[in-house]
C-alpha cells in the first residue's frame, strides 16, 4: 500500500502541480481532497502551459485515474470547461476522471455573494470571488446542493433552491449584490445533468479504500497551502477549507495511518496573494524584480503575488503540523543571479529574538533575514547546492527534490 500526500507548505502557489504531475507518473489514482477552483495547478509539458483549477494534476498521465473528492467545492462550469480544453488538446478523461456524487457544487448565487461581500467589506480579505466561501458555509449549514442532486426531479430541485436562495436573496442585497432569478438558476442546474452524468462516481469512499486495500498507489493532491488553513493558518486571512493533511481522512474516509508519506512543496522564497500578515515581504524594486522573475502572478486571479524571502520557522511550523516527512522546493532557477538571496530564520517581538513561529503572533512579528547567500550562476552550481544543503540542515527535514524550471524535466534530485 503506498498512500502519498502532496500538500503546500506555505500560502499557497508553491508549485505542487508540477510536483503531482511527476509523482503521478508512477500513481494508479490522484485524489484532489479539498479547496475549489480558487486552486491554480500551472503545468509545462513540452513547451505548452497547462493551468488546472479542478481537474487533478495527474491528468496529464495518461494511465493515471483521477479522482475529485466529496470536501471539494465544485463549479461545474469550470470543471465542465477544463475537461472540454484538455480533451481538445488530446488528454483523454472520460472514463479516468470522476467526482463524488456527494461533492457539494458552486451556485451562481455563491459567487455573487462572495464578489458582493468582499466589495461592501470594510476589512478586505483578499478573496478569488470565486463562491468559495459560501459554498462551504452552505455544506457546513446543511444546505449544499451536490452533483448527486442533479439526478433528482424538476420538481424536487426547484423546491431545494428556492429554499436555498430565499435566504441568499437576503445576503447578496444587504451586501448590494446582484439578486439572480431562481428560475435562471433552476434552468443552468439541470441542463448540467447530462454534461456531468459521465464523471459521477457514487461510495467513492469505499472506492479508494479498496484501491489501498489492493496495494495501489495513491496520491493525494491538496490545495491552497497550510498557512492558510482556516484553524490554524492566519485567520481571518485563510481559504475556507482544512489544508492539513488529515481533511482527506475527513473528506474520503480514509484512516490516519494508512497514510504513508506526506511531501510538503515550498518555494526556495515565499509568496502570499491576498491580505494578510507577511513578515518576511519585500517591497519596491526588490519586490517587483521577484515577482517579474519568478512570474509571480497568481494563476486563477492573474493578481500579482506579494514576495518575499524563505521564511524558515514559518515553513517549520507548517511541516510540524502536517507530519511532513520530506520536503521538495520549487522555483531555485528564479534565484540564479549575481544578487545577494536571503533567509529567514528568526524574528524581532518587542525588540526580543525569537525563533519559534506562533501564528497568534504572527502580525508583530519582524524578520530577521540573517542568512545570506551569494546568488548562482545557475542551478547546478557549488553555491546553489550549498544554499539547499543549510536550508535542509535548519528546517530538519530531507530536501530530497529541487525544481529548477518550469518544464517538467526541470528538476534536480537529491538523497
Amino acid at each position: 500500500m503506498s498512500a502519498t500526500v502532496v500538500i503546500g507548505a506555505q500560502w499557497g502557489d508553491e508549485g505542487k502541480g508540477k510536483i503531482v504531475d511527476l509523482l503521478s507518473q508512477s500513481a494508479d489514482l490522484v485524489v484532489r481532497f479539498q479547496g475549489g477552483a480558487n486552486a491554480g495547478h500551472t503545468l509545462v509539458v513540452n513547451g505548452k502551459k497547462v493551468v488546472l483549477h479542478l481537474v487533478p494534476s495527474g491528468i496529464l498521465q495518461p494511465l493515471t485515474m483521477c479522482l475529485i473528492g466529496p470536501e471539494v467545492v465544485l463549479d461545474p462550469d469550470v470543471f465542465l470547461a477544463e475537461v472540454n480544453e484538455l480533451e481538445k488538446s488530446g488528454v483523454s478523461c472520460r472514463g479516468r476522471l470522476y467526482v463524488s456524487s456527494r461533492t457539494s457544487l458552486i451556485m451562481p448565487y455563491h459567487k455573487e455573494l462572495d464578489r458582493a461581500r468582499e466589495k461592501s467589506a470594510t476589512k478586505k480579505i483578499g478573496t478569488t470571488g470565486r463562491g468559495i466561501g459560501p459554498a462551504y458555509e452552505d455544506l457546513v449549514g446543511r444546505r449544499a446542493i451536490t452533483v448527486g442532486d442533479l439526478y433528482k426531479s424538476r420538481a424536487q430541485i426547484d423546491e431545494q433552491i428556492r429554499s436555498v436562495m430565499f435566504e441568499k436573496h437576503a445576503l447578496i442585497g444587504a451586501h448590494g449584490g446582484q439578486v439572480i432569478d431562481p428560475k435562471v438558476v433552476v434552468d443552468w442546474f439541470l441542463n448540467l445533468g447530462k454534461m456531468m452524468a459521465p464523471f459521477m462516481m457514487n461510495d467513492m469512499t469505499s472506492f479508494v479504500n479498496e484501491m489501498l486495500d489492493f496495494e495501489k498507489r495513491v496520491l493525494f493532491e491538496g490545495a491552497q497551502g497550510i498557512l492558510l488553513d482556516y484553524v490554524n493558518g492566519t485567520y481571518p486571512y485563510v481559504t475556507s477549507s482544512h489544508t492539513l493533511p488529515v481533511a482527506l481522512c475527513t473528506s474520503l474516509g480514509v484512516a490516519p495511518q494508512r497514510i504513508t508519506e506526506i511531501i510538503g512543496v515550498a518555494k526556495c522564497y515565499t509568496t502570499r496573494v491576498g491580505e494578510g500578515p507577511f513578515p518576511t515581504e519585500l517591497q519596491g524594486e526588490e519586490a517587483e524584480q521577484l515577482r517579474q522573475r519568478g512570474n509571480e502572478f497568481g494563476a486563477t486571479t492573474g493578481r500579482p503575488r506579494r514576495c518575499g524571502w524563505l521564511d524558515l520557522p514559518a515553513l517549520r511550523y507548517a511541516c510540524k503540523i502536517s507530519g511532513v516527512t520530506k520536503v521538495m522546493l520549487t522555483k531555485l532557477d528564479v534565484l540564479s543571479y549575481p544578487g545577494i538571496v536571503r533567509v529567514n530564520n528568526s524574528y524581532q517581538l518587542d525588540s526580543k529574538k525569537v525563533t519559534n513561529f506562533n501564528i497568534e503572533r504572527i502580525a508583530r512579528y519582524v524578520a530577521n533575514n540573517e542568512l545570506t547567500f551569494q546568488g548562482w550562476p545557475n542551478c547546478q552550481a557549488r553555491s546553489a547546492t550549498h544554499y539547499i544543503e543549510r536550508v535542509e540542515e535548519l528546517l530538519g527535514l530531507p530536501i530530497t527534490a529541487v525544481s529548477i524550471g518550469a518544464e517538467r524535466e526541470a528538476m534536480r534530485y537529491f538523497h
